[in-house]
């Protein structure tokens, strides 16, 4: 898909704790999303983004793979369903650098593993963020996202 979709649909998060602006891609087993880092940002300090602010992006990043699934094919609106999810365990994570504001970071996640019951989802997703061609972080995490 090829069409930027205001993450905003998908995710409870509002500002401050919002850390995605829009989706670019996505599928079934994949998304890419964009988030442009602003002085006003919670995770911001001296003008860097910290590494809390790289998990919580790369989280946010990665619940709208299956955050999605809880909606019907066409709906881009994300307004027919309550989802909320949570991290139930990084397995792992490096932080290799930290953006500074005004820079926009690209981050992709990949869905790993899945497990569906008629009420919840957990899956196991790996992540990456990097500014134009630099890598600043990897991770592997397990998500919890149940319908409402």
């Amino acid at each position: 898909m090829q069409k930027h979709i205001d993450i905003k649909k998908f995710l409870p998060h509002r500002a401050p704790m919002l850390m995605v602006d829009y989706i670019t891609d996505f599928d079934e087993d994949t998304v890419k999303t964009i988030f442009k880092i602003e002085p006003d940002c919670i995770f911001v300090s001296d003008n860097i983004l910290s590494e809390c602010g790289l998990v919580e992006n790369a989280a946010q990043t990665c619940s709208s793979i299956v955050g999605k699934s809880y909606f019907a094919e066409d709906d881009f609106e994300g307004l027919t369903n309550d989802v909320i999810g949570f991290i139930s365990v990084i397995k792992s994570i490096n932080i290799y650098s930290l953006p500074i504001v005004k820079q926009t970071i690209t981050t992709k996640a990949i869905l790993v593993s899945r497990f569906d019951t008629d009420s919840y989802s957990i899956c196991t997703i790996k992540c990456t963020v990097e500014n134009k061609t630099t890598l600043l972080a990897d991770c592997e995490m397990n998500l919890f996202i149940q319908e409402v």
